[in-house]
């Protein structure tokens, strides 16, 4: 049996900082047919509007699951021995 003692270190949350992914992706999806409106990259306002046409050509359509991917990253706290080979 081996044996092993693990260090706490602290760690932070937070948002993703790094070059290349968007800092939000929404979408939404029309509850009464299932439509779903293609995704937007860092900006709710092209969903919106899709609801709200959608809505106007289709009357009863009125409600819609809104959704919101966003990216983390954790990095390590100051003390933390990681924090040297953050990336």
């Amino acid at each position: 049996m081996t044996r092993s003692i693990i260090k706490a270190a602290e760690w932070a949350l937070g948002p993703e900082a790094v070059e290349g992914p968007p800092q939000a992706v929404y979408s939404a999806l029309c509850m009464a047919c299932g439509t779903e409106v293609p995704a937007s990259d860092d900006s709710p306002e092209p969903v919106e509007a899709w609801a709200l046409k959608h809505t106007g050509l289709n009357p009863a359509h009125r409600q819609y699951k809104a959704m919101v991917e966003t990216y983390w990253r954790v990095t390590p706290a100051e003390g933390n021995p990681y924090r040297e080979f953050d990336v």
